[in-house]
């Protein structure tokens, strides 16, 4: 009789316990991800090969801008003598969020030029060492803005 009346704890544990678990390895495959993505984009120099701002293809407001992404998380653009610095960071804001595993990357230039387009905290669509797809979704299709980053 003891023994019924402790199934329903036991079960209750055994699922706290196996949710435990698969939250754990989420978290610790972002965290991987993060690490990753943070270690590609810190090496070397970065151009952007693609920039669509809300079905307007505006990828020539960037060309022949080189981007180098610090450690530290400066952002700074370069072309000729101009420079342009801002800041970067990747997130992971699965405690907040209903998509676990949406890591964000973030972009801010205190700028009121074409700059200001990219601040964002855009999602990751894919990512290789050489080359990072981001977009926005503003809540339809129409307000979809994409961004692409590859080294140079």
């Amino acid at each position: 009789m003891k023994t019924i009346q402790f199934l329903p704890k036991i079960l209750l544990l055994f699922a706290i316990l196996i949710g435990g678990i698969a939250c754990t390895n989420g978290n610790a495959e972002d965290e991987e991800s993060m690490s990753q993505i943070n270690d590609d984009m810190t090496q070397g120099v970065w151009i952007i090969s693609k920039f669509e701002d809300s079905g307007k293809d505006e990828t020539s407001d960037f060309q022949g801008y080189d981007f180098t992404f610090s450690t530290t998380g400066t952002l700074t653009a370069t072309k000729g003598t101009t420079t342009y610095v801002g800041s970067w960071s990747v997130t992971d804001f699965d405690v907040d969020e209903d998509n676990p595993g949406d890591l964000d990357f973030n972009i801010f230039f205190d700028l009121s030029n074409q700059f200001e387009d990219l601040n964002e905290d855009w999602d990751i669509n894919s990512h290789t060492s050489t080359k990072i797809e981001l977009f926005d979704t503003g809540g339809d299709d129409e307000d979809s803005d994409f961004l692409t980053f590859q080294r140079k």
